[in-house]
């Protein structure tokens, strides 16, 4: 047993404790699998007499900084935190803030998230920001919607009454239609449905496919395969879309059953996701024949136990006369989101404790800091806005194989680095070649062209 200290008077006193690590929720990576299902145990407690819990959050304060508009999502998380007895304090308006003047998001948070507040969430324009939210808040950082990244909380929504709907996640046929290019809710939600076993239609407006960059993350990190679709008659929606693919994370025997993926037909759906043009993230691209869903497309043998999902707010493409069907779940879904809220915040705040283990913790391998190297591509990525004044760009190492593939460590936005630098000889190298290979992971710097790193000041080898 470690020896305890005196106290003056004799008393005894134990070595300071240390604190556990900050956690945050910016990607739906980070929570684990069985936490996620731990949480929608909790949440359905906190929902079973949402006036019950006041004493779990007392003395607490939450922060909202929202630099884009909300409703649901902001309102929900303040009326979760007020059912847990705890404070509110909002910056619900971007015109009124600091951020008016030229401040930071580094420094809004750093202020916000001390004797301001105990728990952040952010929502912001632009890719990333919610990972700059979290380095550098001292408290917990919930992501609240970050530019066409990420929405990890609306996923935790989703699922949840996914699971409340159906009893489970794995296996569901789960059509998701709309624009999937620019929708953060879209991309959150397809990793976690991977995540859990469930197959993957995608039905998008033509030229609001789901990006590249998900797609490969979807086949890498979860072995998702693709196929293209037939999707039993789907009136209103079936018809708007020329690029209908099946992605499915199902185990390779199970793929058998499917003629190597080169076709699929789909008979079964369990849930319509429709989500909204996001035009506040288009540059003007046309959508005059966005689907739309009506009472005629939920009349076919397919979707006659299907959930009718969105996020919201809608604009036209659900009928309202859809609202009063039974398998119609998105004012459900909304209400949902306040109980979900409750134990997520509850659990950042260290107020309950899961039992299940955490996920693998990421940390930037040495030597991927860029410097004068890599440079995200993605334009809507705070390193290449409001970042290029404090952020120094890094990257994730996702694959080391010939190109190695990195990710950014801010947007998650994938580049290939075909030429690796020495920083002490400044010499610059195919990443094929032996010398390449033998330069220490802590001297490297990565580039995707010689011209790159001519630029930085690297010579290319002979």
């Amino acid at each position: 047993m470690r020896r305890l200290s005196a106290l003056r008077g004799g008393g005894m006193i134990a070595p300071p404790m240390t604190a556990p690590a900050k956690r945050d929720l910016v990607s739906i990576e980070d929570l684990s699998t069985a936490e996620i299902l731990e949480l929608f145990e909790h949440a359905d407690r906190y929902r079973s007499d949402l006036r019950a819990w006041s004493d779990v959050g007392r003395g607490s304060i939450m922060a909202t900084l929202f630099f884009e508009p909300s409703t649901r999502t902001r309102l929900s998380f303040e009326s979760a935190m007020h059912r847990l007895g705890g404070g509110v304090i909002t910056a619900a308006d971007e015109k009124n803030t600091s951020r008016s003047k030229g401040e930071s998001l580094a420094d809004t948070v750093r202020v916000v998230g001390g004797s301001y507040a105990d728990i952040l969430v952010v929502r912001h324009p632009e890719d990333g920001a919610a990972r700059v939210a979290a380095r550098y808040a001292r408290v917990p950082v919930i992501n609240g919607g970050d530019g066409a990244h990420e929405h990890p909380t609306q996923t935790l929504c989703d699922l949840y009454t996914l699971w409340k709907e159906k009893g489970r996640l794995e296996g569901l046929e789960v059509v998701l239609c709309g624009d999937l290019r620019y929708s953060r809710t879209i991309h959150s939600f397809c990793y976690a449905l991977a995540r859990f076993g469930a197959n993957i239609v995608t039905m998008p407006y033509p030229g609001f496919e789901l990006p590249d960059y998900v797609l490969q993350r979807l086949r890498r990190d979860y072995g998702v395969q693709a196929a293209a679709a037939s999707v039993a008659d789907l009136p209103g929606i079936a018809g708007s879309s020329n690029a209908a693919a099946y992605l499915t994370a199902s185990k390779p025997h199970q793929l058998a059953l499917f003629t190597q993926l080169t076709h699929v037909e789909v008979n079964r759906i369990d849930a319509i996701y429709m989500t909204r043009a996001q035009r506040e993230r288009h540059s003007g691209e046309e959508t005059k024949n966005y689907p739309r869903l009506s009472r005629s497309t939920l009349g076919v043998a397919a979707a006659k136990d299907a959930r009718v999902m969105h996020p919201l707010p809608r604009v036209d493409e659900i009928d309202y006369d859809v609202d009063d069907d039974p398998r119609s779940v998105y004012f459900r879904q909304a209400e949902l989101g306040v109980p979900m809220r409750m134990a997520l915040m509850a659990f950042l705040l260290g107020k309950i404790q899961l039992q299940a283990a955490p996920p693998v913790t990421f940390t930037v391998a040495p030597g991927i800091t860029a410097g004068a190297g890599l440079r995200c591509r993605n334009e809507r990525c705070i390193t290449n806005n409001e970042g290029v004044r404090y952020l120094t760009r890094d990257f994730r190492l996702r694959s080391e194989d010939a190109p190695p593939v990195l990710a950014c460590a801010y947007c998650e936005r994938e580049v290939e680095a075909r030429f690796v630098g020495d920083c002490d000889s400044r010499a610059v190298y195919r990443y094929q070649g032996e010398l390449a290979l033998a330069v220490a992971p802590h001297q490297r710097v990565y580039f995707e062209s010689e011209d790159q790193a001519r630029a930085a000041g690297f010579t290319p080898a002979p």
